[in-house]
């Protein structure tokens, strides 16, 4: 029996069964698309999944192959400067296509040695007490201990589980695609940064050799959206808005895209578990679909690790839930606003006016930067320090980084006193002892995710905590 089946084959797919398999767990990713998708959907990572790579030790291939813009712009499309110390050593955006993320994130899933099927369709599961078996399309029966369904908004595996979806149909459409053109870059410049003014949904994204990613708004809503659009509908659609269709030809890929938003009523049913957009869609807007599949991943993977492993302490599965659903449900009413303040109509015009404006504030533009870029999520964990729930940045030590130890995915106690102690939890949960004058609190707790679960220098107050996220001490 496999231990843990992932269906979906995407950056939460992968980054899921890379986290499974730094605790030894057995992981099958089942992916229906024979080869990998061209089609850019994302073109980046923001602050905290830049630093989920760095805690695992990944950025550098990722710096290798992006390019790191300014934190700023990304609310609404609201162009404003980046705001000043933000509270992460990682205070940029790391450009890269969506197609570079799943490779590298494939190519580590394979040398962890997570076994990765592509071709294999998913279209039946059943589970009971012991497992969960799922049936491909091929009629193939697979049985496991556990399915994550990482199988994206038209989720085959939500669908399977009768799970709700509630949320709002879209209303609006956007066409893109990677096109060539025949007018010069300054003339295509000019004219969009003429019809941005006040169409924020247009845009031309330079690829390199006279490549651009095109978007538009569609004339209406397609009943179908899985069928592209054609050449000539995404012309019609531009020479609308800017006068001239840019003389664009040679299309890479169209596609299109709604503004629906919908969350799944839970993430659980059982041995069956949902993550990314099986979980969640939403808008583009701000660019943070794949980067919260990419977080909800590391945020299940230890824990589903544990239950595998026999040390879960009763309900760390289920904090799955409690934790990341309220954190997509913000998303979610993020990019509703977003759209909303990118509405020509005259009333939503206003509000983005008055929204700009209030983003001159620091303290406003750094609120906003830290929700699109999640590094301000901070999970309930009760009352206490103001790190609790918090993750932690990148913060420098004696002997290095933080976040260089952090690479095997264990908990770790950050103990600036050096009287602390772990005895029992060893095998879980590392002790570095250790100076850090960017951190003001005398030893923090971190979850393998990086989060702060403990704040203090009290060892009977830390054998008190230890239990809840790292199950019994082993004798």
């Amino acid at each position: 029996m496999t231990e843990v089946i992932v269906a979906g084959g995407g950056p939460t797919g992968l980054m899921l069964a890379s986290e499974l398999r730094l605790h030894g767990v057995h992981v099958l990713v089942l992916e229906k698309d024979a080869e990998p998708t061209r089609i850019v959907r994302s073109l980046g990572l923001h602050a905290r999944s830049v630093e989920v790579m760095d805690q695992r030790g990944l950025l550098e291939r990722f710096l290798a192959l992006g390019t790191r813009y300014p934190v700023g712009g990304f609310f609404a499309a609201i162009n404003k400067p980046a705001p000043d110390r933000l509270d992460t050593a990682h205070p940029y955006t790391l450009g890269i296509p969506q197609p570079t993320t799943d490779r590298l994130l494939a190519e580590r899933a394979t040398e962890l040695g997570v076994e990765i099927r592509r071709g294999c369709e998913l279209v039946g599961l059943s589970q009971d007490e012991h497992g969960v078996t799922a049936e491909l399309a091929d009629g193939t029966r697979l049985r496991s201990r556990y399915l994550v369904g990482c199988d994206g908004g038209r989720s085959t595996v939500r669908k399977l589980l009768g799970v709700g979806f509630p949320g709002e149909p879209s209303r609006v459409e956007t066409l893109l695609g990677e096109v060539e053109v025949t007018v010069s870059p300054d003339t295509l410049n000019a004219v969009m940064a003429e019809v941005r003014k006040t169409h924020k949904r247009f845009g031309a994204m330079p690829l390199g050799d006279g490549v651009y990613r095109l978007v538009a708004p569609a004339e209406g809503v397609a009943e179908d959206r899985t069928v592209p659009p054609t050449l000539d509908e995404l012309k019609r659609q531009v020479r609308k808005l800017a006068g001239t269709d840019f003389g664009v030809h040679s299309p890479r890929w169209l596609s299109r895209f709604g503004d629906a938003t919908r969350l799944a009523e839970r993430y659980r049913t059982g041995r069956v578990l949902l993550a990314g957009d099986a979980a969640h869609i939403h808008p583009p807007t701000g660019g943070q679909g794949l980067n919260l599949g990419i977080q909800d991943a590391f945020n299940l993977g230890w824990k589903l690790a544990a239950e595998v492993n026999g040390w879960a302490p009763e309900g760390l599965l289920d904090s799955y839930h409690t934790e990341r659903r309220p954190v997509a449900a913000d998303v979610l009413d993020s990019t509703r606003a977003q759209m909303e303040l990118m509405s020509v109509e005259p009333g939503p015009r206003a509000v983005r006016r008055l929204v700009s404006e209030l983003m001159d504030f620091e303290e406003v533009n750094r609120y906003l930067m830290e929700k699109i870029t999640a590094i301000g999520v901070r999970y309930d964990f009760g009352e206490g320090h103001e790190l609790l729930g918090r993750r932690l940045r990148d913060v420098g030590l004696k002997r290095g980084r933080l976040y260089e130890l952090m690479h095997g995915g264990r908990g770790l106690l950050l103990d600036r006193t050096g009287r602390l102690s772990v005895t029992g939890w060893a095998d879980r949960v590392d002790h570095v002892a250790d100076v850090s004058e960017e951190l003001d609190a005398p030893a923090v707790l971190l979850r393998p995710d990086g989060h702060v679960a403990w704040v203090g220098d009290d060892q009977q107050e830390l054998l008190g905590r230890l239990p809840r996220w790292f199950g019994a001490a082993v004798s």
